[in-house]
């Protein structure tokens, strides 16, 4: 193919996307504005720079060059956003250790990711102090603390070499950060490995450039309502160490927003944050929301100026609608570890504005419209395009310019990845005329009975609606005569236990497969229990719940 190149003048700049240039807007135009941690503390975007290259020279000190790779065990904090940012802007790859997962998948990632140097706060170094002789290239520790009432003596068979403030004092607040490859690799992290050990995961410069600026352009689209704008304060609830915090630290930085970091997710600390600093904008897993609204500190509490973002699972609309009730600006996001994460946004359209409150829900608790340059298909087993009807159902395949280009050190996988040319998201779902896509369900979570596909988040999205329901998931358990069938598993509010009945579930999900909007297959089994086990990050860990609820022989029919 013959193309015409553009043509270079000697003296121009080239100008790669790297981290550094996110950081040229906000001090251009909000160099005073806040960043808040906790009640710890609070600096200005200009110190947010000195900082940022205090960390980087104090990290050049003990040794650390280009192609390193810097581990952070640590809650989300103002050090972590200086993490975020410095160790890649020196060339080096930020790690972002997921502190929820076992010490041995802990130990497992650091060596897998060959970590040189570990950031960690005190309330993790007795995890390492478990690993520390089996970690194979880690050679320097430094401790993180918060100070005060929260200190803790670093573990005396650690040997730190210096602790994170000391390490800022010793750097330079002028630090060089050279111009280099835009396709550099900026960060690493893991899956939550619940089918085998965590993948590895990696992102570049170019990537995370590029992820911020679609996710900055679509967010601030709506002229009203799912939208970020200049006037907001954000909050993460959702950790740091997963997926970026879905990148908004970045989109936030670049947008020159007050930004408030939480520190360990306490509902009560939560919410005092949100009521004191004014916090507008957030995102996070329906547990988390979950947590926050039934906290009693919520009970009264103005949360009308709130919007959130939910992903990582399907937010279901019994959930949804308690959050409408409370005010809050609920609607759906899309996306998984290996896109760094954000494909899709369940915005409304302008033409929506009008509709009715329970056909608007239908469209906030969709995963929504693929957000700037992402390329989403739902296909059948042999990638051919299915219709857009809203009803046929296939598997969610995409191409964008920041997936990750394949699992670290995991050649197999990272081809089963993207089989095709297309990532492979493992997640079966419809696309309506409207153009908003809904999952439907996991592959791995899909349930067969009597020959019929069932979705298991058509179940939970249905039983989250009757009153009293707190938490639901549907699983598969194994019956010899339909070959699997669906069990409820609910956890109830505290007012509806020994009120509503197995029953009561069944009787409601029957009207709806009466009404023809589900299959009469999808009628479960229930059980009531206390708790729903979760994965380290906060999502319904259904491989755990199947081992646990399982019976042990099959079922008579």
């Amino acid at each position: 193919m013959s193309v015409s190149l553009i043509e270079r003048t000697p003296s121009a700049y080239d100008y790669p996307l790297l981290i550094k240039h996110l950081l040229h807007t906000p001090l251009a135009t909000a160099p005073e504005q806040e960043i808040v941690y906790r009640d710890r503390s609070r600096y200005t975007y200009r110190t947010l720079r000195q900082r940022i290259s205090r960390l980087a020279s104090g990290l050049a000190g003990l040794g650390v060059q280009p192609g390193d790779t810097v581990a952070v065990m640590d809650w989300d904090s103002t050090r972590y956003l200086e993490c975020y940012f410095a160790i890649p802007m020196m060339g080096a790859v930020l790690q972002t250790v997921n502190i929820r997962l076992s010490p041995a998948q802990i130990l497992y990632t650091l060596n897998h990711a060959r970590a040189d140097v570990i950031l960690c706060h005190t309330d993790f170094l007795s995890i390492l102090d478990s690993i520390k002789d089996r970690l194979e290239t880690v050679k320097i520790f430094v401790v993180l603390s918060d100070g005060g009432s929260d200190a803790q003596s670093p573990s005396p068979s650690i040997r730190c070499a210096t602790e994170y403030e000391e390490l800022l004092a010793k750097g330079t607040q002028d630090f060089d950060f050279p111009d280099f490859d835009e396709n550099t690799r900026a960060t690493t992290f893991y899956t939550t490995g619940t089918t085998g050990d965590p993948k590895g995961v990696y992102f570049s410069h170019r990537q995370l450039v590029l992820h911020t600026l679609a996710v900055l352009a679509t967010a601030a689209s709506p002229a009203e309502h799912q939208c970020l704008h200049y006037g907001d304060v954000y909050m993460p609830l959702t950790p740091m160490f997963h997926v970026h915090a879905w990148g908004f630290p970045y989109v936030t930085t670049a947008m020159g927003l007050k930004q408030v970091y939480p520190g360990r997710y306490m509902p009560e600390t939560l919410l005092a944050l949100i009521k004191h600093e004014k916090v507008t904008f957030s995102h996070c897993v329906p547990t988390i929301l979950h947590m926050i609204l039934t906290s009693p500190a919520a009970k009264d509490m103005d949360l009308s100026e709130l919007t959130v973002v939910i992903g990582g699972s399907a937010l279901p609309k019994g959930l949804a609608k308690l959050a409408l009730d409370k005010g809050i600006d609920i609607f759906g996001g899309y996306g998984l570890s290996e896109s760094c994460p954000i494909l899709s946004l369940a915005q409304l359209k302008p033409s929506m504005t009008e509709l009715d409150a329970d056909t608007a829900i239908e469209y906030r608790t969709r995963a929504g419209l693929p957000i700037q340059l992402v390329d989403l298909r739902i296909v059948d087993e042999h990638m051919q395009d299915v219709p857009h009807d809203g009803k046929t159902t296939g598997e969610v395949i995409v191409r964008a310019p920041w997936l990750t280009q394949g699992y670290l050190n995991d050649p197999t996988n990272s081809e089963e990845l993207w089989r095709g040319g297309y990532l492979h998201t493992q997640d079966l779902g419809t696309i309506d005329p409207e153009g908003y896509l809904l999952i439907t369900d996991r592959i791995k979570d899909v349930i067969k009975s009597g020959g019929e596909w069932i979705s298991s988040l058509a179940i939970e999205d249905i039983i989250s609606q009757y009153p009293g329901v707190s938490e639901v998931a549907a699983i598969a358990l194994p019956d010899a005569k339909w070959g699997e069938r669906p069990l409820a598993l609910i956890v109830l509010n505290e007012e509806s236990i020994g009120t509503v009945t197995e029953e009561h579930i069944q009787l409601h999900v029957k009207a709806w497969a009466e009404r023809g909007m589900i299959s009469k297959w999808a009628v479960p089994e229930v059980r009531f229990v206390d708790t729903l086990e979760k994965t380290s990050v906060g999502k319904p860990d259904k491989k755990v719940m199947r081992q646990k609820h399982s019976y042990s022989g099959m079922q008579k029919g």
